[in-house]
């Protein structure tokens, strides 16, 4: 009776394990790995465009500030771009 037990335990092992082997490679292929990177990227990747923007909004705030308390007349346009 032991011995049924035994292999009826190895036979669960075996089966389970096998089949989280199988999860753990499909989760390693490259495309999934190059899929969950460029996921994560995209989201600093925003992050990063607003704050860029907000920057710009506010520098352009401040600019426009300042010119006010020289006398000088408001910029008409959007700030020129600096080409780096």
């Amino acid at each position: 009776m032991r011995r049924i037990f035994w292999i009826g335990v190895g036979v669960a092992a075996a089966y389970y394990g096998s089949k989280w082997l199988r999860r753990q490679r499909e989760k390693l292929t490259p495309e999934n790995v190059a899929a969950r990177a460029a996921e994560r990227l995209g989201g600093v990747m925003e992050l990063v465009r607003v704050s860029v923007e907000e920057g710009r909004r506010a520098a352009a705030e401040k600019e426009a500030e300042i010119r006010t308390s020289l006398g000088d007349r408001p910029p008409t346009g959007p700030p020129a771009r600096r080409s780096s």
